[in-house]
């Protein structure tokens, strides 16, 4: 597959201008301002404190597989997660490539949800976050390959703010820089973002050049309880795993099984 990160920053770019128009920026803040006193649970916390550390990710399409699960319904196979014991979710948010929607977190924290939310998305602009802390959120992807850090950091800075927590996500050796900056969590994915092409090599090879105090995630090509079990002894915490759940009739007790292989059951 050809490049098309440039092509989905660039469409993400027109889409978050069409937003503004639908929900001005002063509506946005003043709807968010008035939530902020109430506090979102930690997901870097919520790993830290796992035995699993697993992310269930609530993922309907891709941009190289298609339809993964269409009818996937976000009331049901998040909610079906938490009770198999997943230690945070992941809900894609972006539409026009995966399929996601805002929507989709705020259903299922109305289905019962409340575990740790990641917003699933390409953030590229501050708007974004609020959408993130409106539906209900906790935390907020930053993706090293579409931001300079200038960028990254004042966004950062801004979920902060928001009470938001950061999952910063890397690919390559160079965007390790970004590492500095102070995210909660520190992401390697597994799959170029460019090519969509998937090696669970790279957690392993990037994992010392993290700094040591990092809650580190492993993202993405985890289908085998025997790979988590191996990325923890390297320091990993967390494990976004998606497809390997959601192309299955019933997510949830597929992340179930998974988490009984997991410890040995």
């Amino acid at each position: 597959m050809q490049d098309i990160l440039q092509e989905i920053v660039a469409h993400k770019r027109k889409e978050v201008e069409q937003f503004k128009l639908q929900l001005a920026e002063s509506e946005i803040h003043r709807r968010v301002e008035a939530m902020l006193d109430f506090s979102v649970p930690s997901m870097s916390k919520a790993l830290a404190d796992s035995p699993t550390g697993i992310i269930a990710e609530f993922k309907r399409r891709s941009p190289s597989k298609g339809w993964i699960k269409e009818t996937g319904s976000p009331e049901v196979i998040p909610l079906a997660y938490q009770q198999a014991g997943a230690a945070s979710l992941s809900i894609l948010t972006d539409q026009q490539y995966f399929g996601g929607s805002d929507e989709y977190i705020a259903i299922a924290r109305r289905s019962g949800v409340r575990l740790p939310v990641l917003y699933k998305n390409f953030v590229i602009d501050e708007y974004q976050l609020f959408q993130a802390r409106l539906c209900g959120a906790s935390a907020v992807l930053l993706i090293a390959a579409c931001l300079t850090q200038k960028e990254c950091s004042a966004l950062l800075h801004a979920a902060h703010v928001l009470g938001l927590e950061v999952l910063l996500e890397m690919h390559a050796e160079e965007e390790l820089e970004y590492a500095s900056l102070g995210a909660d969590l520190c992401g390697i994915n597994n799959r170029h973002l460019g090519s969509f092409v998937t090696d669970v090599r790279t957690s392993y090879r990037l994992a010392e050049l993290l700094p040591k105090d990092a809650v580190k995630v492993s993202e993405s090509g985890i289908s085998d309880p025997k790979t988590v079990r191996e990325l923890r002894t390297i320091g990993f915490r967390g494990f976004l795993i998606g497809e390997t759940f959601m192309k299955t009739p019933e997510p949830g007790l597929s992340l179930q099984q998974f988490i009984s292989e997991l410890n040995g059951q």
